[in-house]
């Protein structure tokens, strides 16, 4: 029900876009609503790059991670418990990892809720959404968490707003890019030190893409981390996802294209902020393929409706204005 976490061989396993701008000629234009704007990887409210630095994190700023879903269980009554974070891809689903919904694939006890900053107050800008259903990756490994990715669709689309964004999905040719120049940023409600407490109020900390040659050495991961994860926290420990994490993203902006691309997805960890354990996330690299077979089966639908409306639309206007 969180962040899955290892122990090492050996032990028993276990800034503000204002609303206007006035052009060189004196022309006011105004910055159209986000709910306009179908581009990705944007944060309307936020300046391209966040200033604070989870685990060693601090409370995010309104808007600054408009793609993170908290995932939630349904208990007793009308209760609702978050389990794991998600990133939204488009205007229907929600990529997290396959081992959050372990022992609990029945879509009708989860819902999806985005837009906000703290699950205790939701606020007017707020999306619930129940879950039509839960795809897991075929190859999902418990033991070894290969695979740890999985798809939510969710019962109906949701409206882009300033505080409601889809992620990017990286083309192949940024992963050659991404290095320590790159900024990397991890975010959650998880829980905020090891044996701590979840955060009611998201978090968010910027972290350095290690490679995993140096998360596979003997004093830290043994050979653990595959081709399919990457790693990424800070090697001196302190900055890492926890307990509730699991699901969000890895994101990293590149100022070439002004966008914020999903890279990992929150896996599993020795502990939480350990030294020379960081966190081991999905490489959403290897998965482009699956989730592009998946995702059209989703698009498939909302194309389809579109085509019909738009026929529908054309031939009523060939009626009203003959040509």
């Amino acid at each position: 029900s969180d962040r899955w976490q290892r122990r090492p061989p050996g032990r028993p396993r276990r800034h503000f876009v204002p609303p206007s701008t006035e052009d060189a000629a004196g022309t006011v234009r105004r910055r159209p609503p986000a709910s306009a704007v179908h581009e990705c990887g944007q944060r309307p409210l936020v300046d391209s790059i966040s200033g604070s630095r989870i685990v060693g994190g601090h409370d995010a700023r309104t808007g600054a991670w408009p793609w993170s879903v908290s995932l939630q269980i349904h208990q007793a009554g009308v209760r609702f418990a978050h389990v794991c974070g998600g990133v939204l891809v488009n205007k229907n689903s929600v990529l997290t990892a396959s081992h959050c919904v372990t022992g609990r694939q029945d879509p009708h006890s989860w819902r999806a809720v985005l837009g906000v900053l703290n699950l205790q107050k939701h606020g007017k800008h707020a999306a619930k959404r129940t879950i039509r259903s839960i795809t897991v990756h075929p190859e999902f490994k418990r033991e070894t968490f290969e695979n740890d990715i999985a798809l939510f669709e969710l019962d109906s689309a949701v409206r882009y707003s300033d505080y409601i964004q889809p992620i990017c999905l990286p083309p192949a040719h940024l992963y050659p890019h991404i290095d320590n120049e790159t900024e990397c940023f991890i975010s959650g409600w998880g829980r905020t030190a090891e044996k701590g407490k979840t955060s009611p109020v998201l978090k968010d900390a910027q972290v350095e893409i290690i490679p995993s040659s140096v998360c596979n050495s003997s004093d830290a991961y043994e050979g653990l981390v595959s081709n399919n994860m990457i790693c990424a926290g800070s090697r001196s420990g302190g900055t890492d996802t926890c307990q509730g994490d699991s699901g969000g993203p890895l994101a990293c902006y590149h100022p070439s294209t002004n966008k914020y691309y999903l890279i990992g997805i929150a896996s599993f960890g020795v502990g939480c902020g350990r030294p020379k354990f960081p966190g081991i996330y999905v490489r959403l690299s290897q998965y482009r393929r699956w989730i592009k077979s998946e995702l059209p089966l989703i698009l498939g639908t909302i194309a389809l409706t579109l085509r019909i409306s738009i026929l529908l639309s054309y031939n009523l206007d060939f009626e009203v204005n003959p040509k």
